[in-house]
């Protein structure tokens, strides 16, 4: 897998101090108690979960290569399951979400609603991807993702990678997706561009 931590960032976060550990659930983690890579990630047909466990399992193997799992705990969480806690515990983030009628899906903005002033000065300067899955656009997710990490100074880590569906008709929009192939392995690379950052 080709990956690079070739960005254009002059400062890693660093962990705030008191930061409480999340209750202990179901919920997926790959090593530790607290991922220091949070992929947040909402789908309502299958296109952005499958971006987000595709981003997921490039970063593995980025860190397998980089022998640093152990250093660079991975967590794959619903946004409507993420904690405070852990999005402030985190070094660097993965958005991922579809576009829903020309803004991010109900889920994913009642995660940044909920958790943004609490965050709010406090993650400066870690890093973030955004990916999207949408129609026919994107973009309007996209500004809004990106405004977002702009009011918590997060850096992007690379511009913001868009899937589109080209769903048009109500049936097509509703009906599960499968992430073609070349998808696929682009957002493996970017969930390896960021662990192999953090590591």
């Amino acid at each position: 897998m080709a990956w690079s931590t070739g960005a254009t960032m002059s400062e890693r976060g660093s962990r705030p101090a008191g930061c409480g550990s999340p209750p202990a659930s179901a919920r997926e983690r790959t090593a530790g108690s607290t991922p220091h890579l949070l992929i947040v990630w909402h789908s309502r047909t299958g296109t952005a979960r499958q971006m987000a466990e595709a981003a997921r399992d490039g970063a593995l193997e980025a860190l397998r290569e980089l022998d640093a799992v152990a250093r660079v705990p991975i967590g794959l969480r619903r946004a409507a399951e993420v904690t405070l806690e852990e999005v402030l515990a985190a070094q660097g983030y993965l958005f991922c979400a579809p576009e829903n009628l020309a803004t991010l899906s109900g889920e994913m903005k009642e995660f940044f609603d909920r958790c943004y002033y609490g965050v709010l000065d406090r993650v400066n300067g870690r890093p973030y991807l955004a990916l999207v899955a949408a129609g026919s656009d994107g973009s309007g997710a996209v500004r809004q993702i990106e405004r977002i990490c702009t009011g918590w100074r997060l850096r992007p880590l690379a511009p913001a990678h868009i899937v589109l569906t080209h769903a048009q008709t109500p049936d097509a929009i509703m009906a599960p997706k499968t992430l073609p192939e070349a998808e696929r392995e682009r957002c493996r690379t970017l969930g390896a561009t960021m662990a192999a950052w953090l590591a």
